[in-house]
């Protein structure tokens, strides 16, 4: 299964059967969506369409999951805005309103003939057209997870790119721990002894107390200080990361709390670090998982 973006544009035009020797009807379906916590969708279609709203709504429900979508549905007839052709019952009755309302107000003007053409529009889709416009939506709802896959595709390469980026970073600290964590225990016992020769009275305890006391304290400090536990976490987080990239689906909620602890195994890094190698390990690691995180936010 694909892993989908939530960014995509499509566009497509469904032409409907038109009656012979009528103008060509067609209709357009124009998708765009950015990313957005839920699906969030904005429906830009003829107030005469409507009534297709719910079942619109459904569909888009059905297709996609996350993101804020904007739907736009348009007719064109013969190249131009569609209108249909007034009865001459409708005229009439337009006609014998403006005379009333001309009858009791002189000075109003009278009406033009964009206003004559909207008032004579119906209020129902026209026979026939429905199954067209529902045709488009559902075509333009498949151009658009389309091209959302092909973004995903894309997101998901650069965070595999990310993720041995940082695997790397890890191979590069693990050896470095061990010989960090005893280089500080030795300059931690010889800062003690430093301590004890300064410090009056000492000389009267045992040797061998101030010994223990000593290495228990060196073995304190370096539990501190090793990041072991936190490389191990990170390779595990980065592990579930690749698993849910070669699964696929909806991956975007999980991936970014993913993202999260890889920031706080960063952090604990770089707060444990007690050599500037570890030290600039931990900021390159954070640049990447920042990075990683701008991609996320768009996964559906």
């Amino acid at each position: 299964m694909p892993v989908y973006s939530m960014t995509g544009f499509a566009a497509v035009a469904c032409d409907a059967p038109a009656a012979p020797g009528a103008s060509p009807v067609t209709v357009h379906a124009e998708l765009r969506s950015v990313n957005g916590r839920f699906l969030d969708l904005s429906l830009r279609l003829p107030d005469e369409w409507r009534a297709l709203e719910p079942l619109l709504r459904e569909r888009v429900g059905e297709a996609l999951r996350r993101g804020k979508v904007e739907l736009r549905l348009g007719l064109q007839q013969g190249g131009a805005d569609a209108f249909a052709l007034p009865a001459p019952e409708q005229l009439g009755r337009l006609a014998r309103l403006e005379a009333h309302v001309q009858t009791w107000l002189p000075q109003a003007r009278g009406l033009s003939v964009a206003e004559v053409l909207q008032s004579c529009r119906s209020n129902a889709v026209p026979a026939g057209l429905a199954d067209t416009v529902l045709e488009a939506s559902s075509r333009g709802l498949q151009a658009l997870r389309e091209a959302r896959a092909r973004e995903g595709q894309r997101l998901a390469a650069l965070l595999l790119e990310r993720v041995q980026g940082l695997r790397d970073l890890a191979a590069r600290a693990q050896p470095l721990v061990p010989q960090v964590v005893q280089r500080q225990r030795e300059r931690f016992l010889e800062r003690w002894q430093e301590a004890l020769q300064g410090t009056p009275g000492a000389s009267a305890l045992p040797a061998q107390t101030l010994q223990e006391r000593a290495l228990g304290e060196a073995a304190a400090y370096a539990l501190r200080i090793d990041v072991a536990e936190e490389l191990g976490r990170l390779a595990s987080h980065l592990s579930e990361i690749e698993r849910l990239l070669h699964a696929g689906g909806e991956v975007g909620k999980r991936l970014d709390f993913l993202i999260q602890e890889l920031q706080r195994e960063a952090n604990t890094l770089g707060s444990k670090s007690a050599a500037l190698e570890l030290t600039n390990i931990s900021v390159e690691m954070k640049v990447l998982i920042e990075q990683m995180r701008e991609q996320v936010q768009n996964m559906e």
